[in-house]
């Protein structure tokens, strides 16, 4: 039987997928519906399994938020240029839609959602992926839950979103906030926020990193009263550079690496415990600083703390909770 121009379309209208790929799952199936349905859904399917190892660097990040809910979420693929279609920003959208009215609360429940066509989420990304022939996922999926949630989507360029939320209604506060969570990365609110693995990793590295610039001085100090060039002593690169262009002889190549282990091995040995610690707690202050959204630097006006600048709109405003994704390799 020859296929209607509307069975095509009305099949085209159900998964989205292109004239021809329709006209073809119609005749393979006699112009039974939902027969071709499931032969477009399989040829997504395929295309996924096949191209299972593929990165999906590029995509598009949405977010939005609406009666007491907000969410944040990326369908992922391979090039820009499939990312940029209307049609896949479209199907974004609409699953960024059902997970808000549906207030899911992880990815399985995104993907197991139902779409306003009545197609499954899983299954409507698998038919976008047959359609254009590339691995789709979704991924970075966050949620906030409560009331005065703001949303910002940078430059609008669906690659890096955000949201926070406040302890009461503060649109302009809360927008600042949102732009201050994209420039600045925050991992946390403040330094309570911060999980303690992170604080140890983080007092374990300030405390190598201060036993090792405190020995490179020793070591320094030790190579210049020796009347060494502290270039030359970097490193043995340096040193066979100096060697190749006589500015120092193997004697002296000798003598700089006796001083520079001697004396790494006497200072890291003697180093003061206390004096050590004192350091590394000024190291994990500026972390705090630099890292918790409260006490970051705000950007609009340096010389507050984002903590400062939403005390001085409102003595009892602060930010409860937030979430930030992003596509961009940073």
């Amino acid at each position: 039987m020859a296929v209607s121009i509307a069975d095509v379309q009305k099949l085209r209208k159900l998964t989205g997928a292109g004239l021809a790929d329709c006209k073809k799952a119609l005749d393979e199936t006699v112009g039974d519906i939902e027969k071709a349905i499931e032969i477009i859904r399989a040829k997504g399917q395929a295309i996924a399994a096949k191209r299972s190892d593929r990165e999906t660097s590029n995509g598009c990040v949405l977010v939005k938020a609406e009666n007491g809910f907000g969410a944040i979420i990326a369908l992922k693929c391979e090039t820009d240029f499939v990312a940029n279609g209307k049609d896949y920003i479209q199907l974004t959208q609409d699953i960024i839609d059902a997970a808000v009215a549906a207030k899911a609360k992880n990815l399985d429940e995104v993907k197991a959602l139902t779409l306003a066509d009545g197609t499954k989420v899983e299954d409507a990304v698998i038919a976008r992926s047959g359609i254009t022939g590339e691995k789709m996922e979704l991924d970075g999926y966050h949620f906030i839950e409560g009331e005065n949630i703001y949303t910002y989507n940078h430059m609008n360029k669906n690659l890096l979103c955000t949201m926070a939320q406040t302890n009461k209604p503060a649109a302009e506060e809360g927008h600042a906030v949102t732009m201050q969570i994209a420039a600045m990365k925050p991992i946390a609110l403040d330094e309570a926020s911060v999980p303690q693995e992170v604080k140890d990793e983080e007092l374990k590295v300030a405390i190598e990193k201060t036993k090792e610039e405190q020995v490179e001085k020793a070591v320094q100090a030790a190579l210049k009263k020796a009347g060494f060039n502290l270039y030359i002593a970097e490193s043995e690169e340096h040193i066979a550079e100096g060697i190749a262009k006589g500015n120092i002889t193997e004697a002296q190549a000798e003598e700089i690496r006796k001083i520079k282990t001697t004396v790494a091995e006497e200072k890291a040995a003697s180093l003061p415990a206390e004096m050590v610690n004192n350091i590394a707690k000024g190291r994990m202050a500026k972390f705090f600083k630099e890292n918790c959204l409260l006490e970051q630097e705000f950007i609009q006006d340096s010389k507050l703390s984002v903590g400062q600048y939403l005390k001085a709109a409102d003595k009892d405003l602060t930010v409860l909770d937030f979430k930030r994704f992003t596509l961009r390799a940073e």
